[in-house]
């Protein structure tokens, strides 16, 4: 009776549009050695696509870089996560405890974080780069944002920036990140206490990785998208849809604080490089549309964009992978009146999800 409760409660609480899941992990609890970075898109713009956008010093576009996209957009302006060929990598998850109070900024013109990912792609080799980018910014940002960024010289860390100043957490300060890897969902860690969103998620992600590493276990990539992107493990219900489908006895269960959400449009894991690997060899696995039930693919700055991921035409700026994903998505978020789209379709989720999986095990 007390989890029925607490389930109608949680219908009440509004999903933030734009809110992510993501993590930076450290050479030191990864198998590979590599640094990995990881962001579950959360988005009022469910139709992604990846472009890559080449070097063009005339445009102020110095680096050649492959950046997850708007598939609304047409021009060459926003990113929501990519990776440059100096091995720069660059991802967000949207803050909303950040922001001074104070703060006259309109709140319409609060979207600024592709723009300055999409810049720092485009003329950041390193995090030192960044930063110097930021001081250089003309202020306001319009941003309200946790940048989550790595590099090829084995920097790693979160810029948490606000319109007016920027706090960085090193995640490879023991102080900072003791264990190793750091977390962020829609809260800054130096922002105002218990203001913010994605605290359930945070947990969610939290429990995951340290219960996997104090098992003994080593953090791949792979690991990543089938433990934390299709993740349906509930910290504060404490509960595992995935391992106990049987807690939805009809097969319907309530859309509410797991990593994926009807709101998650893609992921992205960006496996870094260990010292005298080549630039070449970072890879970004990518999963584009709803990822418990979407393929995955390798993408490398110096390679094509594989036919699935990048636009149709030149009329089509969608992508094959994203809408097959989103007609499945159909039959997983069916019910549209009233309430029902809180509700999804979880044995069918879990059996697309395992379709999925099998055949994912030619591509790891």
């Amino acid at each position: 009776m007390k989890k029925l409760i607490l389930l109608a409660l949680l219908l009440i609480a509004p999903m933030a549009s734009d809110a992510c899941t993501s993590a930076i992990f450290t050479g030191k609890v990864t198998q590979s050695g590599r640094p990995i970075m990881w962001k579950n898109r959360d988005t009022g713009e469910l139709n992604n696509r990846v472009d890559k956008i080449l070097a063009n010093p005339a445009k102020g576009i110095k680096y050649t870089f492959i950046a997850l996209v708007n598939s609304t957009q047409a021009a060459e302006r926003e990113a929501w996560s990519g990776t440059n060929e100096k091995g720069f990598s660059i991802m967000n998850t949207a803050s909303y405890n950040l922001q001074d109070p104070n703060d006259k900024t309109p709140e319409n013109t609060m979207d600024g974080e592709g723009s300055v990912m999409f810049k720092a792609l485009a003329t950041c080799a390193t995090l030192k780069d960044f930063e110097k980018m930021l001081d250089k910014m003309q202020k306001p940002f319009h941003v309200e944002t946790n940048f989550g960024v790595i590099d090829a010289e084995g920097g790693a860390a979160y810029y948490e920036v606000n319109n007016y100043g920027w706090t960085k957490l090193d995640a490879n300060d023991p102080k900072i990140a003791p264990q190793g890897y750091i977390v962020y969902t829609n809260h800054s860690f130096t922002g105002r206490l218990d203001e913010g969103m994605g605290y359930i998620r945070y947990n969610n992600a939290k429990d995951n990785i340290s219960s996997f590493l104090g098992r003994g276990g080593k953090i791949t990539p792979k690991w990543v998208m089938n433990n934390l992107s299709r993740s349906y493990y509930h910290s504060l219900l404490g509960i595992d849809l995935a391992k106990n489908p049987e807690l939805a006895p009809n097969g319907w269960y309530i859309d509410q604080d797991f990593i994926p959400r009807r709101s998650t449009s893609a992921v992205t894991i960006v496996e870094g490089i260990y010292p005298g690997d080549k630039l070449e060899d970072i890879t970004t696995w990518v999963a584009i549309g709803y990822p418990p039930i979407s393929m995955i693919n390798p993408v490398k700055v110096g390679e094509e964009i594989p036919e699935g991921l990048r636009r149709i035409s030149e009329d089509d700026m969608t992508c094959t992978l994203c809408n097959q994903s989103l007609e499945i998505k159909k039959q997983i978020f069916p019910i549209s009146r009233g309430n029902g789209k809180y509700y999804f379709n979880l044995k069918k989720t879990l059996e697309v999800m395992r379709e999925i999986r099998i055949l994912e095990e030619k591509i790891w």
